[in-house]
């Protein structure tokens, strides 16, 4: 807990900046998103190919996890919309738990004073979750890059707020 203080406060400084960054150009972000796990997903479907050629066995199904995770990355970059589209429905779910979480987190840390903003991010994480939901896919496009945004930036105040609120001279 030594280093919590300066650490959350770093955090929040950084978490903020790109939180206004997803909130001003959103559909950049999703994009961006869109290409990173299409990347993501033909890297690691060469790693897989590469061990399941490494591994000799004779069973044809040990092709499939690489083939599978190769396609599914082409697809995402040759329909990044698309890609945003499951990157939507995916962040609903995250953000759903991640209210869970974070009130969670407030009924752990009921103690501390920034415990409020805790409540506050976890509804605005609800909030976004439902959202999301409500629009899919249609509104994915803009929504994913600018939820982001905006979740980093809550998660950055919160960060903040916690990081000045919590005692200098704590153990």
């Amino acid at each position: 807990m030594r280093n919590f203080r300066k650490h959350s406060i770093l955090a929040g400084i950084v978490l903020v900046i790109i939180g206004l960054i997803g909130i001003t150009i959103p559909p950049v972000i999703s994009l961006s998103l869109s290409f990173f796990v299409g990347l993501l997903l033909i890297l690691s479907g060469i790693v897989s190919g590469y061990q399941a050629f490494l591994s000799y066995q004779k069973s044809m199904m040990v092709w499939l996890k690489p083939f599978l995770l190769s396609v599914t990355g082409i697809l995402i970059l040759i329909y990044p919309v698309a890609g945003i589209a499951v990157i939507g429905i995916m962040l609903a779910i995250y953000f759903l738990i991640d209210a869970f979480a974070g009130f969670s987190m407030m009924f752990e840390l009921s103690e501390l004073n920034g415990t409020f903003w805790l409540a506050v991010n976890s509804i605005v994480s609800l909030i976004l979750g439902i959202i999301l939901i409500a629009g899919w896919p249609t509104s994915s496009i803009l929504i994913v890059g600018l939820f982001i945004g905006i979740s980093l930036f809550m998660d950055g105040i919160t960060l903040l707020i916690l990081g000045l609120t919590f005692p200098k001279d704590s153990p």
